[in-house]
């Protein structure tokens, strides 16, 4: 699969297996982890399946799957096969009157483009290998599935079709990618391919120009965009033409790469007024966790759902106080964690009831205060209360200022230092909203078996990150009020 996606990619991951940018971070190996999980609950759809056992690429799982075959299993899970020096192991095998189903079994609620190819290989060394597979599928995460209700949790889609079609691929692309392994590093032009399954390719630093003005960083370009201008010879933002039709924030951008300066719009006054009127001014950050198998009543698969906060709130004399809340796990490691939903939502609305604005940082924080409302019914009318004196600040900074270090990107880490030099995240050991929700998911499952004086490191570093989110926005409020002319009210 590497090398269907870059020759280039295939080879460092062959022949420098240990090299850095393949280790798995927390959140990679949470993912990998949360996959495993659905796997294994996948099996259980087949009471009566034969799982083969062994190791990853242990040798004899090859005639153990095909000692089970010809015992007259009827369902296998891993069954192994090893054909034109390609090795594959498949989720589930169903056997019919007629054949074989070769299922791939994901984590993801959808079908995606990628498991077409993945399914083509294992069904081309499968079939090498004598079986006759007629059907391929993806089972997959039923979307639509909540947790205490009936619907199901895995939805199985027929892929045969798509499968088929590629599988005519299969045979040259081995070839080629036995070819590559056995020759130097391949000289492989970037292009769109390096966003493959919606991520960056792991070697993505040893490729791209990592220059701060390159035209990759062109707000919203994409792969595909930015693929697009280099194509024209555009290379980086400053190259861009000046007749060429861009967005109001890419023209924003551009400006300031030219003039390598802050770019303040006379439109910021007017955008910044509310929160600077506002006599007593709140700021609301939430961290989420989202697991495959949703753990709690209500919630579906990969439903975030918020398990931390943190408040400040800046009063009528300037002076500025905090709150907070992060839910935990208990420490027999035996029991189930406790919901955080309700207790996290009865400290919020104690904590944020006196402020007339809360000030957060995109529309994410009011899309979990209304989930949590559809479920609290009881918190209902104080939760959609709250919800109506969100102000997001996210719209007044992409509107109204931009500058070079922001390199085409809004996001609050990004934005941070650039406007407050300050200030930062570098300081702290958790610097990542995602880390920070595995990190919660490990508080909560598995907190007693995590030693004490872990526990209590990994929970202060998540204070101190979500606390560091909301100072930050009450810092960004005075400098944008600075920026457009306002006198300063107090200082933090």
């Amino acid at each position: 699969m590497a090398g269907w996606q870059c020759p280039k990619l295939l080879w460092w991951t062959v022949h420098e297996p240990d090299a850095t940018e393949l280790q798995p971070g927390i959140v990679l190996q949470d993912l990998f982890d949360q996959g495993h999980l659905v796997g294994e609950r996948a099996r259980e759809e087949w009471p009566g399946g034969l799982l083969v056992e062994g190791g990853y690429r242990d040798p004899a799982r090859v005639p153990r799957t095909l000692g089970a075959i010809e015992s007259g299993a009827d369902v296998l899970f891993e069954a192994c096969f090893e054909q034109d020096h390609v090795f594959c192991a498949v989720d589930v095998l169903e056997k019919h009157e007629d054949g074989w189903t070769l299922i791939e079994v994901k984590s993801s609620t959808e079908v995606k483009d990628y498991h077409i190819p993945d399914l083509a290989v294992q069904t081309h060394v499968a079939r090498q290998a004598g079986l006759p597979v007629r059907r391929m599928e993806v089972m997959h995460l039923n979307k639509g599935y909540r947790r205490g209700e009936a619907a199901p949790l895995f939805l199985r889609s027929d892929v045969t079709e798509r499968v088929e079609a590629a599988l005519l691929e299969v045979p040259g692309r081995i070839e080629e990618q036995l070819d590559v392994l056995q020759g130097p590093l391949p000289d492989s032009p970037v292009g769109p391919h390096c966003w493959y399954r919606g991520q960056e390719c792991a070697f993505m630093d040893r490729c791209w120009p990592q220059d701060r003005d390159h035209i990759r960083r062109l707000y919203r370009a994409g792969p595909t965009g930015a693929w697009q201008w280099m194509q024209q010879g555009v290379h980086s933002l400053a190259e861009i033409p000046p007749d060429a039709k861009l967005g109001e924030k890419q023209r924003r951008q551009v400006r300031a790469v030219r003039e390598n300066r802050l770019i303040v719009e006379p439109t910021l006054g007017a955008a910044i007024a509310p929160a600077l009127a506002a006599r007593r001014l709140g700021f609301l950050d939430f961290e989420t966790v989202a697991r495959a198998l949703p753990p709690w009543d209500g919630l579906g698969p990969w439903r975030a759902t918020a398990a931390q906060f943190s408040y400040h709130e800046r009063g009528p004399d300037g002076s500025v106080s905090h709150a907070e809340f992060l839910a935990e796990g208990p420490e027999d490691p035996s029991r189930p964690p406790d919901d955080p939903r309700e207790p996290l939502a009865r400290a919020m609305l104690e904590a944020t009831m006196d402020a007339e604005l809360v000030v957060v940082y995109t529309a994410f924080e009011s899309t979990r205060i209304k989930e949590l409302a559809e479920f609290l019914r009881r918190l209902a009318g104080p939760l959609a209360a709250l919800r109506a004196k969100l102000w997001d600040l996210n719209p007044v900074v992409e509107k109204n200022v931009y500058h070079p270090d922001f390199r085409g990107s809004f996001s609050l880490k990004r934005i941070l230092t650039p406007l407050v030099p300050d200030l930062g995240y570098d300081d702290l050991f958790i610097v990542d909203g995602m880390v920070a929700s595995v990190e919660i998911a490990r508080l909560l499952f598995v907190s007693g078996r995590i030693p004490r004086a872990e526990r209590d490191k990994t929970r202060r570093d998540l204070l101190d990150y979500c606390e560091r989110d909301t100072f930050a926005t009450v810092r960004l409020v005075e400098r944008l009020g600075e920026l457009a002319g306002f006198p300063a009210r107090g200082r933090t």
